[in-house]
């Protein structure tokens, strides 16, 4: 009977090991033909531009999107110490300085402080306001609801959110309820296609050192040593790494989180724009009780 089923063409015939071949196929396709994990597809779109498959943003696009999956509102926030806020009682006119000078279009509106969350504001909202009738109204009278959410919020459901409320920011509370900070849906996509700048971005925000303060120093994190050494006086090597963001990375060693600092070749670090992969940004002070 098995001989029947090979002559009829049923079965394989003897020496063909087109079957052998199937089968290892198929335990091959198990452990290398599909991503088991998002490690192992990271590792095979890594493994497709290294091939001239897919190019070097398509893949940093790829990856910061499957890292949404694990980051939280916390990671990419901005912290309740940058704000910019307007209170409720303010008139409009007095506030349209300070507007125009943030650059921004959106305000977190308070009360008597930055915990008292009275709605959002959106600059677009005033330019009726320029009319003489409307002059003396003050800022409540233009405030919109506020959005408010965890920390713990993943990146992937907010952007989902921002995508179906229509709102572009929210206020981000702690377990105590209290404010953290805020984020937008710009913070939000930047961690997928990075840095997004419009033309209401300052020229300030490319420029790799801006004093801020006295002895204080806005530092982006990938200035070169040697533009650090010669704008501050440094005398840190440039050997091992090229960037302030290359060695203080390495001296952490581990990507340092926002809000974190470290005294380093007699500076302060202190880390005010990060996200998983990498340092954005650094505010910077001589370390006065160092002795290097």
């Amino acid at each position: 009977m098995n001989e029947d089923r090979s002559s009829n063409g049923s079965g394989p015939k003897p020496g063909d090991d087109s079957g052998k071949k199937s089968f290892w196929d198929k335990v091959t396709q198990a452990f290398n033909g599909h991503p088991r994990n998002r490690a192992d597809l990271i590792n095979q779109l890594q493994h497709a531009h290294q091939q001239g498959m897919v190019d070097a943003d398509a893949l940093a696009m790829a990856e910061g999107a499957l890292a949404m999956g694990e980051l939280q509102v916390r990671d990419v926030m901005i912290p309740r110490s940058q704000m910019v806020t307007l209170n409720k009682d303010c008139l409009v006119r007095d506030a349209l300085p300070d507007i125009i000078e943030s650059g921004h279009s959106r305000f977190p509106v308070v009360g008597e402080d930055k915990d008292e969350i009275v709605g959002v504001l959106l600059a677009k909202d005033l330019l009726r306001s320029f009319s003489a009738d409307e002059a003396d109204k003050t800022l409540a009278d233009y405030v919109r609801p506020a959005g408010i959410i965890p920390e713990s919020k993943r990146l992937n459901v907010l952007l989902r959110d921002f995508r179906v409320s229509r709102n572009h920011m929210a206020i981000v509370v702690d377990e105590y309820g209290g404010v953290s900070g805020l984020i937008t849906i710009e913070d939000v996509l930047e961690e997928i296609v990075g840095e997004i700048d419009d033309e209401t971005d300052s020229e300030e925000a490319v420029v790799d050192i801006l004093k801020i303060g006295k002895d204080e120093y806005r530092v982006q994190a990938l200035t070169a040593i040697e533009d650090f050494n010669e704008e501050l006086g440094g005398r840190i090597s440039d050997e091992e790494y090229d960037t302030i963001g290359g060695i203080v990375v390495a001296e952490f060693g581990r990507v340092p989180e926002q809000g974190e600092s470290i005294e380093l070749h007699g500076f302060e670090f202190a880390i005010t724009k990060a996200d998983q992969r990498r340092i954005h940004e650094l505010v910077v002070q001589p370390d006065n009780n160092s002795d290097d």
